[in-house]
């Protein structure tokens, strides 16, 4: 005798040839879970029935085309559920078609150079937005604000990096020796990019209509520093990557459009919580705005620093830049709690 354990309960128990049977008619499956009434061993059904000698076979019920006209057109091709206002109802579908079809409408536009570069970065950003959405999504969050964030971070960081930046006395230092070289890396690269990075944050806290939750200045920190990694990935994979052989352009060109500008995010994410929290606790916003410009900018500066002769440096630095956004978000009701007493 057998039992048959399904969803963690046992049925049965059954004689070896009524399971062989229900095998036969498709009403049990060879690789059902089972168990021995007598020896208490446990095992598949396929088995169980062998150690008995016993070797059922499925039966085909009917041929090809019986299988097939049983199985219906309507489910073959299921017209009726693909009209389009079934397609537009169904957002994993349309997320579905955005990851996977995208590239392959781009490559249909009739573009080139500098565009192409840019294209292929929007699709990259694309995904990075729908992968944060779906991890710090929250009620707040608007589809607009998060579009108005990307492009007016671009539009903010070109006026910046057409000039501007050089004014910034420090940049001077990041060709200086160590340690002074420190000094431009982190307030001449790290401040400047990074505060390019918080302008749109404090246009939308200073902008929103209800009090914003630090997760959701969180998630439009991380598309701002998207939209920086875009347009800084163009940048160098128009200029200093096609300098490069072609094994490592293509790594760098790949880097530019992903592991970096997931960096970018994380840093502009860091700066959005102290964002969010200058905005539920204005009495605090002089140090909270500190702080969200000094920890990214430091967290950039170094990295860039030691990404050149010392990268498993700055690896422990990006994951420490990580790890930081993750306690920071841990740790948001207990700072509430401390700014609020």
């Amino acid at each position: 005798m057998i039992y048959i354990i399904r969803n963690q309960h046992e049925y049965g128990p059954y004689e070896a040839s009524d399971i062989a049977r229900y095998v036969e008619e498709g009403r049990l499956l060879l690789n059902d879970r089972a168990r021995d009434a007598e020896s208490d061993v446990e095992g598949t059904v396929e088995e169980l029935l062998a150690a008995r000698g016993i070797r059922p076979r499925v039966r085909n019920r009917g041929s090809l085309m019986e299988q097939l006209r049983y199985i219906g057109h309507a489910f073959i091709f299921p017209k009726d559920d693909m009209e389009r206002h079934h397609i537009m109802e169904d957002k994993r579908l349309l997320i579905l078609a955005i990851v996977g079809l995208s590239l392959s409408i781009i490559m249909l536009l009739p573009i080139g150079g500098y565009l192409v570069f840019y294209a292929v970065s929007l699709y990259f950003a694309t995904i990075w937005g729908l992968f944060f959405a779906y991890f710090f999504r929250t009620r707040q969050i608007s589809k607009s604000k998060a579009v108005s964030t990307f492009f007016l971070t671009q539009l903010g960081v070109f006026v910046i990096f057409s000039g501007l930046n050089e004014l910034n006395f420090f940049y001077a230092f990041t060709s200086a020796p160590f340690p002074l070289s420190i000094l431009g890396y982190i307030l001449g690269i790290g401040l400047t990019e990074e505060f390019a990075k918080m302008i749109p944050l404090l246009v939308l806290e200073r902008r929103a209509r209800e009090p914003q939750l630090p997760q959701t200045m969180v998630f439009y920190g991380l598309m701002a520093g998207i939209a920086f990694g875009v347009f800084e990935g163009v940048q160098y994979q128009t200029s200093i990557n096609i300098r490069a052989d072609y094994t490592t352009a293509f790594v760098l060109n790949i880097a530019r459009l992903t592991s970096l500008p997931f960096l970018h995010a994380v840093w502009a994410g860091i700066c959005g919580y102290f964002v969010g929290m200058a905005g539920l606790y204005p009495q605090y916003r002089k140090s909270l705005y500190v702080l969200a410009l000094a920890i990214p900018a430091t967290l950039h500066g170094l990295y860039d620093l030691f990404a050149g002769s010392f990268y498993l440096v700055s690896l422990v630095i990006a994951f420490l830049s990580v790890f930081l956004l993750m306690a920071y978000l841990r740790r948001s009701n207990a700072l509430r709690e401390r700014l609020r007493g």
